[in-house]
């Protein structure tokens, strides 16, 4: 389904990344930057900015210094003054991929998808092989309906960043949208043996294990992802209701996509769960749920039959 590539890609969280940077500059400054950028990616704010300010004290016109400082404004929730950095840092060199892709996901943080696939266009047309940029693009034309095109970032995703399984499985995602069933299934054959630990994967596989009818296998994969509690979790759960739908077990499939909606009350696969297995019990809820699956996802009993 279409709204599940955002928990199979862990991308709901806009892709956002520092710039180490290794421009010839004080050594001291590049080393306060990559120590910055480590602090931003643990979460440590208050260090991060301290780390990026002493950096732009060596030289003000350090861009990835001024880019990682825009970020850490962005995740702080002041818009304003994240966009007067990075405006600065486009402003100072245009023809590095960091300042267009930051401008991206702030619009993103705006709700401004349309204005942020425009910067991480600028940002690829500066480095094709920025894959943090190319990734979010590729998300946002998949967000949108856009499957075709998203099809083919996600594939030159796939070429640009082959360690990374985000590629293989938007790429996937893309190609079942578009009815793409044996290429999609050749995909992630080929990415499970890259990627054998990658819980999006080992769900894309039950998926297609659920399609052919090999219920009991399907299940055998999710169980174990289902028992943690993150996103990975919400969309194992909601397909293993999807799989006691199938063996005719509507009680079982309540309980599966219960578990899931307490996590996400707004994931689609389990919503549509939730109201086939109440439909099969005869249960008067099922038409509140059956407006809400078609709510979240219209068409969603085609695709799930079909995904």
């Amino acid at each position: 389904m279409r709204a599940s590539l955002v928990c199979l890609l862990g991308l709901f969280l806009v892709t956002l990344i520092g710039c180490k940077g290794a421009a010839p500059l004080p050594p001291k400054a590049i080393e306060l930057n990559r120590a910055g950028v480590e602090a931003l990616e643990q979460g440590d704010l208050e260090t991060a900015d301290a780390r990026f300010a002493l950096a732009l004290e060596y030289n003000p016109r350090f861009v990835e210094a001024l880019v990682n400082q825009g970020l850490v404004e962005l995740q702080r929730g002041n818009f304003g003054h994240a966009r007067q950095l990075l405006t600065r840092a486009r402003r100072l060199n245009a023809d590095v991929a960091q300042p267009h892709h930051g401008l991206g996901v702030l619009a993103e943080r705006e709700r401004r998808p349309d204005v942020a696939a425009k910067h991480y266009d600028e940002a690829l047309k500066v480095d094709p092989g920025f894959a943090p940029a190319r990734s979010n693009l590729a998300r946002l034309l998949f967000e949108s309906g856009r499957y075709e095109h998203a099809r083919v970032q996600f594939k030159r995703l796939t070429e640009v960043a082959p360690r990374d399984a985000t590629g293989f499985i938007g790429l996937a995602e893309s190609l079942l949208q578009l009815g793409r069933h044996a290429e999609a299934d050749a995909l992630v054959n080929d990415a499970s043996k890259l990627f054998p630990e990658s819980a999006p994967i080992k769900i894309l596989t039950a998926r297609r294990l659920l399609r052919n009818g090999e219920v009991d296998a399907a299940v055998e994969l999710l169980t174990p992802i289902a028992r943690s509690r993150d996103d990975m979790a919400v969309s194992a759960l909601g397909w293993l209701a999807t799989a006691e739908l199938a063996r005719g077990r509507a009680r079982h499939a309540v309980g599966a996509a219960e578990r899931a909606l307490a996590l996400d009350p707004r994931d689609p696969v389990s919503v549509y769960a939730m109201a086939a297995a109440l439909t099969k019990l005869g249960d008067p809820g099922a038409k509140s749920w059956s407006d809400r699956a078609e709510a979240l996802a219209p068409g969603a009993a085609r695709n799930l039959r079909r995904h």
